[in-house]
């Protein structure tokens, strides 16, 4: 019989290793991504691991590679990270001014 979760300290996890859904973590389960969260999540994922960029936004691992892949197939991605580097050049200049 394959085990699909396995439970380590009182986290589930499932047969891929993905943490599943769990209230201290995923704080915005269930809720719409904001426009700067999509913009992050374009930015680094592929960069950064899919479990971190999960702890970052509040979701589960499996939700945050669904919405990339959904952004990737509408063609959305580059998008936000045009979005995510206007938005961060324009914070540098306020504060070098």
């Amino acid at each position: 019989m394959i085990q699909t979760e396995h439970v380590s300290d009182g986290i589930t996890y499932d047969r891929f290793n993905r943490m599943l859904y769990h209230p201290e973590f995923h704080f915005n389960h269930g809720k719409t991504f904001s426009g700067e969260e999509l913009e992050y999540l374009c930015m680094f994922y592929g960069i950064d691991h899919a479990r971190t960029l999960a702890f970052a936004l509040g979701r589960t691992e499996h939700t945050i590679r669904v919405k990339y892949d959904r952004l990737r197939r509408e063609g959305l991605v580059d998008m936000y990270r045009h979005r995510y580097r206007k938005r961060l050049e324009a914070e540098c200049r306020r504060e070098t001014s």
